[in-house]
């Protein structure tokens, strides 16, 4: 899609993105640092985000599906990819043709493992993920501390002993170091097998446990994994908006569904072709009256912060510019959804959700630029 005939434009920086995973790599103490590059790497695209990694040294990915991991196979021929969410009954075959390695997170998904690996007589590799306090998926703490017992792991390589922070984005949460002595208790018990438990915000604990491996996720994307403090990564995504139609409405009008937001005195809105069928979510809608939009979602028009009037739509999105200067605003501009102050984490706050989601959803009807990932 030309830029100029879509709503709304995508920007990505790749060498953001590569910056990031060393940043990352250059505080996980040592530890190998792989990337977590499920939905769609954060919604900016596996095609993309995996080869510049690969180019920056990641040697070693996670998705969440088996079909994510196929894509990432496709463009790294040589790493070392992991799948999360577990070992579905009947997919170990997809698994050996396409070299990939399950996270398995019970005994039955274990044994079906062992015994595809028994029948084929290749010791393939896989991770164990054990539940440390997520409690989703994964063995329990008890059953982690028999699997040196179970004879199923004599028939495949355990490349990878796994769990998963609870809160690790909470610094001083207690959970922290309770899940940390379970997971140090298990891994006491398979001497020599690479240990992994830090995932973005993990990193930057005090307790530092890196272990042998760190899989960052929502920080190479440029989310803050230390809430508390300045955010150690550089963003990544940008998203720009046209203006398709400028109006001003007069006191005591509604724009937008149901006319949950009210004008106290004439107003010009500009209206955006970018929806929630965009992936920007609809509880960014301003409701109440003019000047009441405190957690609102916001625009940046000619380095102005703007708010959102009225409910987002499913392709459009209304914003009050009444205090732009006209000059400056004019059908066909693009204004700033995602960029500046507007981080992910700062829309996602005023949507009332998280930077995870904003990414994730980030929709396929924008036009998509690329800067940089060559070195």
């Amino acid at each position: 899609m030309p830029e100029n005939a879509a709503g709304g434009v995508l920007h990505i920086d790749l060498d953001a993105l590569a910056s990031n995973w060393r940043t990352l790599r250059d505080n996980a103490g040592g530890a190998e640092t792989a990337a977590v590059v499920k939905a769609n790497a954060y919604g900016i695209g596996i095609e993309k985000a995996v080869p510049a990694l690969a180019r920056a040294g990641c040697r070693t990915f996670f998705v969440a599906h088996l079909s994510e991991a196929i894509r990432v196979r496709a463009v790294a021929p040589d790493a070392t990819i992991y799948v999360l969410n577990g070992l579905f009954a009947g997919t170990c075959p997809t698994y050996a043709e396409f070299d990939l390695c399950p996270v398995l997170g019970s005994f039955e998904e274990i044994e079906e493992w062992a015994g595809f690996c028994r029948a084929e007589g290749q010791k393939r590799k896989a991770a164990i993920h054990v539940d440390t306090g997520m409690n989703r998926l994964g063995l329990t703490v008890p059953q982690g501390l028999t699997l040196k017992d179970r004879a199923e792991l004599k028939d495949f390589e355990t490349s990878l002993l796994m769990s998963h922070f609870v809160s690790a984005e909470e610094s001083d949460n207690l959970l922290n170091r309770q899940q940390i002595e379970a997971f140090q208790a298990v891994r006491a018990t398979l001497p020599g097998i690479a240990a992994s438990l830090a995932n973005s915000s993990g990193i930057f604990l005090k307790e530092k446990p890196h272990f042998d491996l760190a899989r960052p996720g929502y920080a190479l994307y440029g989310g803050n994994p230390t809430p508390d403090r300045d955010n150690p990564t550089k963003p990544v995504v940008g998203l720009e908006a046209r203006i398709v139609q400028l109006r001003w409405v007069e006191a005591d009008h509604s724009v937008g569904y149901n006319g949950r937001w009210l004008a106290l005195e004439k107003r010009r809105i500009a209206t955006l072709s970018v929806g929630y069928a965009d992936g920007y979510p609809r509880a960014a809608s301003a409701r109440g009256k003019s000047g009441d939009e405190l957690l609102s979602g916001m625009a940046l028009v000619a380095g102005r912060t703007c708010p959102f009037a009225g409910n987002v739509s499913m392709d459009l999105i209304t914003i009050d510019v009444t205090d732009v200067p006209e000059n400056q605003v004019q059908r066909g501009d693009t204004v700033t959804l995602i960029g500046g102050d507007l981080t992910v984490d700062e829309v996602g706050r005023r949507a009332g959700t998280i930077g995870y989601e904003i990414l994730t959803n980030l929709g396929s009807r924008y036009a998509r630029t690329y800067r940089g990932g060559q070195g």
